[in-house]
């Protein structure tokens, strides 16, 4: 395993985060992406955030105001709301993009 640590939020029908720790990357899975629920599953000491519902999308602001280092990859249908596509490194959708080919950045 490597140092990196992923934070995935919102359901996984998709499998992202299983995709993510075969690369060698821990990973913490949260249903909902609250503050608590972010400091519970490390998000300070994450090198990456991967939210799976746009539903979820101010989860966004929280998660980077508690590692404002942190690369964000939404990994969802549907849009982003304009407030949070700032914030956000990367947008893919899952019809487009298999789970295996969502780079996600390695610790620093």
């Amino acid at each position: 395993m490597s140092d990196a640590i992923a934070v995935v939020a919102g359901t996984d029908d998709h499998g992202i985060a299983d995709a993510i720790d075969a690369e060698g990357i821990d990973v913490t899975s949260v249903d909902v992406a609250n503050r608590p629920a972010l400091e519970d599953a490390g998000i300070v000491d994450a090198s990456a955030y991967v939210l799976t519902e746009v539903e979820q999308a101010t989860s966004i602001s929280v998660a980077k105001d508690l590692n404002p280092a942190l690369k964000v990859v939404v990994y969802a249908d549907g849009s982003l709301p304009d407030f949070a596509r700032g914030q956000a490194d990367l947008m893919l959708d899952p019809e487009l993009f298999e789970p295996a080919d969502v780079p996600v950045p390695p610790a620093d």
